[in-house]
Formats: structure tokens, sequence, C-alpha cells
């Protein structure tokens, strides 16, 4: 690990490090997108390294897929490998039932589909993202570009009806032109600043045409490992109601994560 890391991005690592244990040899896993996962990719390539552990990544990005490759990962697809046995993913919040909001890296549909495509999900958090209720993250919407103002328009009309503080809904734009996902759909944010239903408003949204995903995984996630800037991973189970407390070791790598010094 570099030792230059700032407090977020130490506990990033810490929970990514930590996550990393529960994969076995032999596992097909989902490999997530973002900061976070960003660390879990480099702290799995250097167990397969150093461990000679045998494992078969799916990735859930175009960027995650080139990171995994560049540090020597065997990738492969849901459709060439069916079924996963491990899905390891950041959020960008989590409620005490461990519901997550995802979508903040404009790649929830595929991090949707594998997830829900493995026999165990993992989420790797900072604490800032633990909330005691969803919402103050903006909710992040996929949609096809065909029509995008008129489902804008019936997202906005759907949410008078739903238990959310704000009905704000913007448009995620790259520069100057709208922000254009993997799948070559579109991203509407809602700004919502508390969700009172998750669960109806994941169902009601997905009933839109146009609506391809919302960033709304309600029931998916089994286990978040909480990351800490002076070294300890707070583990939770959803499904076992366990939750423990774990230090990781600090002891700096090299090549694997040289390139972030």
């Amino acid at each position: 690990m570099p030792a230059d890391l700032n407090p977020i991005d130490k506990a990033k690592f810490i929970a990514a490090k930590r996550a990393v244990e529960f994969v076995e040899d032999g596992m097909k896993l989902g490999l997530g997108t973002g900061s976070t996962a960003a660390w879990m990719v480099r702290c799995l390539a250097e167990r397969i390294r150093e461990e000679g552990l045998r494992v078969v990544g799916v990735p859930t990005s175009s960027r995650t897929a080139e990171l995994a490759a560049s540090l020597g990962i065997r990738l492969s697809t849901l459709d060439d490998v069916k079924w996963l046995d491990l899905t390891i993913d950041g959020a960008d919040e989590f409620d005490p039932n461990l519901n997550l909001i995802k979508g903040g890296g404009a790649a929830l549909l595929q991090e949707k589909i594998v997830a829900t495509a493995s026999d165990q999900m993992i989420v790797i958090a900072d604490a800032a993202k633990e909330v005691v209720q969803l919402g103050a993250f903006p909710l992040p919407v996929e949609v096809i570009p065909f029509g995008w103002q008129t489902t804008k328009a019936l997202v906005e009309e759907t949410l008078v009806s739903m238990d959310v503080l704000g009905r704000d809904v913007t448009l995620r734009m790259n520069g100057d032109k709208p922000l254009v996902t993997d799948e070559a759909n579109y991203i509407l944010d809602l700004h919502l600043n508390r969700i009172g239903n998750a669960r109806q408003l994941a169902l009601v949204l997905n009933q839109i045409p146009g609506v391809v995903e919302n960033g709304l995984f309600i029931d998916i996630c089994d286990i978040v490992v909480i990351g800490h800037a002076d070294g300890r991973a707070s583990v939770r189970d959803i499904n076992t109601g366990r939750v423990e407390d774990d230090r990781v070791d600090f002891a700096p790598s090299d090549n694997i994560f040289a390139d972030l010094e």
C-alpha cells in the first residue's frame, strides 16, 4: 500500500484488503466498479501474485476490466461462467439493513446483474457511506436515450406520490454532453434527500417506460466491510447478525500500487 494515502483512501484500502480475504481458490468473482472497488482489484491481484490463487473475474465495467487485465487477473463474461460465487463491490450509501444506493460510477446496470447472479455480495466502504436512511446521495436511474426527456418527466411525476423529501431530477453530464454508460444509456440523478420506502420506490421506478434500472440494491448485499483509517475493518453479516472488528496489515506493497503513489 502506498505510504502517503489520505485517511479516506486508507480506509478504502483497509476495507478492500479485508474483503479479499473472503476469496477462495477456484472462485468465480464479480469485480465491482469505483474507487473502492479499484483497491479491491489491486488487493486481489496481490493475492494472486503472492499465493498463486486461481480465480476468474467478471468485471462490471470497461474500467474495471482494463484495470484487472493490466494486473494479470483472468477475466471472463457472465454468459460464459453463468453464476458467481462472490461479488465484491463498493456502494455510495448503505443503511442498517444493508440496502444500498449504487451507480455513482455509472455502472449500476452491470453491477446489479452481476451481484444478483452471485451466491454472496460483499460491499466495501469507508464509514462515511453508512446512513440511517438512504437518500442523501442522489439516486441514479439508467434510462435509454430515446425520449429521455419524457422519461424524466414521468419519473418526476411518479416522485410526487413517493415518500421522499426532494424531487429534483437531473441528467448526468460528461462535460457539455450527456454521460453515456457502457450500455450506451443515460443516467438521471434523483436528488431525493431521504427515501422513506426504498423497496417501493425501486419497484415503481422500474415500471416507467424508458427506465432500464435504478441504483437501489434491496436485499442483495450479504456482508459489508467498513474500513477505518487506523487499520480497523468492521465486518457485518446481515444473514447471521455477526459483527466483528479486525485489524488489517498496513505493510507496503510494491508494483501493484506503484502508480498510486
